[in-house]
């Protein structure tokens, strides 16, 4: 058991240190009116990966008959082959902006801070308590869940660059209002659902609308001193796991009395987020972070601290 504890610990720094650094690369390197489109292509690329590796997986153990040992092995070793061969390929970008070595809190930021907060909140719910309700209440079978992901990952491959493209077009504050409305909806329904395909169906709805919350980064890179990026991509991975570590175990206890009251404070959690989306302007920028207190930090000084300071 100790090996397993250790090297999940390995994998979990890892993924979080990947995806901070992917977070800030692109906020960074990428253009603000193609960001939401290529982070939508990023993720369709993602979802087509877990379907070629959800097949061989499926090959690796029930037509090869493959040991979990063997697996393991051959499946982190090709990982790390294609990382050694990817590495002297991988282009070099030019720095545009030196960006700041602290970690920094900027009170001007709060509404890009509330949003990252409730959309871990939200994504918690749907990835412990959704599995829960299939399985426990409709007696879904681990085929049967297998098949969902393979649908959630096949409609991310297809979908999420378009879903990109909309929301380069119509707006953040559009597609998250949009999101939001839905997500109200979806929650709504889970609590009340006594039908096994309605609840794949709502399954299926709630992991679509993730890839509307490629808003929530492109309304930070717009309204972000460029030389925060990096920070601020450390910052807000922290405050969206905040809810990852407190909610399952609190929720949890609720679900054992009543599990259609997690979805009823799913709810009011995408209710909150709705309000707040409200307040992102139509044309956010720096110093047009929010529609209603804005004036209070627009003639603040620039004044910054470090990891435990605020900054205006």
């Amino acid at each position: 058991m100790i090996g397993l504890y250790l090297t999940t610990m390995v994998m979990s720094v890892g993924f979080h240190y990947f995806e901070t650094i992917q977070t800030s690369l692109s906020l960074q390197w990428i253009d603000t009116d193609r960001t939401a489109e290529v982070l939508g292509r990023i993720i369709a690329v993602g979802a087509f990966t877990s379907i070629v590796a959800f097949a061989a997986i499926w090959l690796a153990f029930d037509v090869m008959s493959l040991d979990f040992v063997t697996v393991y092995i051959l499946g982190g070793g090709i990982t790390a082959v294609i990382a050694v061969a990817v590495w002297p390929c991988f282009p070099q970008f030019p720095i545009r902006v030196s960006q700041r070595r602290q970690l920094i809190l900027r009170k001007r930021y709060w509404l890009y801070y509330a949003l990252t907060f409730l959309s871990g909140a939200r994504r918690q719910i749907f990835i412990v308590f959704a599995g829960f309700l299939m399985v426990e209440k409709f007696g879904y079978s681990v085929a049967a869940i297998s098949v969902l992901f393979l649908v959630n990952a096949t409609l991310n491959m297809l979908f999420a660059a378009r879903i990109g493209r909309v929301i380069g077009r119509e707006g953040e504050r559009t597609a998250l209002v949009f999101e939001y409305i839905g997500l109200v909806g979806v929650f709504v329904v889970y609590t009340f659902v006594e039908n096994a395909h309605l609840a794949a169906g709502l399954c299926i709805v709630d992991h679509f609308f993730f890839a509307l919350a490629i808003a929530i980064k492109t309304y930070f890179q717009k309204i972000a001193d460029p030389a925060d990026i990096a920070s601020s991509a450390g910052v807000s991975f922290t405050i969206n796991h905040i809810a990852a570590v407190v909610l399952p175990a609190a929720l949890g206890i609720l679900w054992l009395t009543s599990p259609a009251a997690v979805f009823l404070v799913g709810a009011g959690l995408a209710g909150l987020s709705l309000l707040l989306s409200l307040n992102i302007p139509t044309h956010p920028a720096q110093g047009n972070e929010v529609m209603l207190g804005r004036r209070l930090w627009q003639h603040r000084s620039g004044r910054q601290i470090n990891l435990f300071s605020i900054a205006p």
